[in-house]
């Protein structure tokens, strides 16, 4: 079969609720991956960072395929012997007391989301089902009806109504518009520490610290979601960490599990976590001993293979040649570790399967940015190829193009 049958069979059987390049990858090794036709791809979006640690990446191999040879569920009703490593290794990676394992991204900010209810009614003494949070405007959280129901983005929303009610969205970066929107019912702040769904959007310097001082002082907490920004994709354990802020919850997924398996989880300290109660939450899957064996293994490969420092200093490499390209097309360049948004003055689409024909996988984002995250594991012989690939579509005739 070749590339057109394999779309033919996905546009022929699949709901149309994605809009990708046509390029049907067969396998992948490291930073590259391979059409079924054969060409040699570098990979420049990591699945959204979930294969920070690059594709199948051999030490995450072993642990998936060992631990699927003994069990792989076993589901809540009963302990496995894996569970428990995990979520002791979590924490003292994150520093936090507790973790509650989920699968999805999604299912972990709705986790996150009741704890903070929870949180708000038990602890805070507010007023039974007024709990309210606060979100950014640009947010992306996942795509449940719950999650939806506070986007900005008119699309994420349209006929998937009525919505959950308890938030309210203000300016992304603005301290001012979240301290009008605090009242005695917020029970948290939500915030991506970077948003990258909406094109590696940075919030102003000290933004991060002072979200957490307007928390303390208003017994609010501070939840962050650091799905895709944390595990070392903006050059630090944590987008956070850059301004040196705890927030009360953490949310992770994607690279948990290096891409092998879905893997999320909300860390916080017992105050938070310590709040559940059997029956009050749960998941057939969350904590199986086959996600949490591959778990362990990807946040040991991210910490024993330096990914992280990797990340910070060659993302500002990265970052630094990109800022060089003499293009007209060009607008500016922003992001953080292996994470950046280039953002153009025309739809980036056309430059995006441009890139694709020499050899380099990315995708548009918010219509004009580019988003560029290769896995960590990349060497910076690979980067200059980007930016080298880089420089000749957005330097070229827009003829050759169209």
């Amino acid at each position: 079969m070749k590339t057109q049958d394999f779309i033919l069979l996905d546009e022929g059987y699949g709901a149309h609720n994605y809009h990708p390049l046509d390029v049907v990858i067969e396998r992948g090794e490291g930073v590259w991956v391979h059409d079924v036709e054969g060409k040699k791809y570098l990979d420049c979006l990591s699945a959204y960072s979930a294969v920070n640690q690059g594709h199948c990446h051999p030490r995450i191999l072993k642990a998936l395929t060992e631990q699927a040879s003994k069990v792989t569920l076993t589901s809540r009703a009963f302990r496995n012997d894996q569970m428990g490593l995990f979520l002791k290794e979590l924490c003292e990676f994150t520093g936090y007391e507790m973790a509650l394992p989920m699968n999805t991204g999604a299912e972990a900010v709705e986790t996150a989301i009741k704890a903070a209810r929870k949180w708000g009614y038990q602890v805070k003494g507010i007023a039974s089902d007024q709990a309210q949070i606060i979100v950014a405007n640009g947010n992306f959280h996942g795509r449940t009806t719950t999650v939806v129901s506070f986007s900005t983005e008119a699309q994420y929303k349209q006929d998937f109504g009525p919505f959950t009610p308890g938030f309210v969205a203000v300016e992304y970066g603005s301290i001012e518009a979240l301290k009008a929107a605090i009242n005695p019912s917020t029970a948290a702040i939500l915030l991506e520490p970077i948003q990258g769904e909406g094109g590696v959007i940075i919030p102003p310097e000290g933004y991060l610290k002072e979200v957490r001082e307007l928390c303390d002082q208003h017994n609010i907490l501070f939840i962050a979601d650091e799905i895709q920004s944390g595990l070392g994709r903006s050059g630090a354990r944590f987008a956070c960490d850059h301004e040196g802020v705890r927030p009360d919850m953490v949310i992770l997924g994607k690279a948990l599990s290096g891409g092998f398996y879905p893997v999320s989880a909300v860390v916080a300290d017992q105050k938070v976590l310590g709040l559940f109660k059997p029956g009050d939450h749960g998941s057939t899957f969350a904590g199986n001993p086959l996600g949490a064996a591959v778990a362990r293994e990807a946040l040991k490969v991210l910490q024993e293979e330096k990914l992280i420092e990797r990340s910070r200093t060659l993302g500002a490499y990265l970052k630094a040649e990109l800022e060089k390209i003499d293009s007209p097309i060009i607008d500016f360049v922003r992001g953080k570790g292996l994470w950046i948004g280039l953002v153009l003055k025309e739809p980036a689409r056309k430059y995006c399967e441009a890139l694709r024909e020499r050899g380099i996988l990315c995708k548009e984002t918010h219509v004009n940015v580019i988003r560029i995250a290769p896995p960590l594991v990349i060497e910076q012989a690979e980067l200059d190829l980007i930016v080298s690939e880089f420089k000749a579509v957005l330097t070229a005739s827009e003829k050759v193009l169209v």
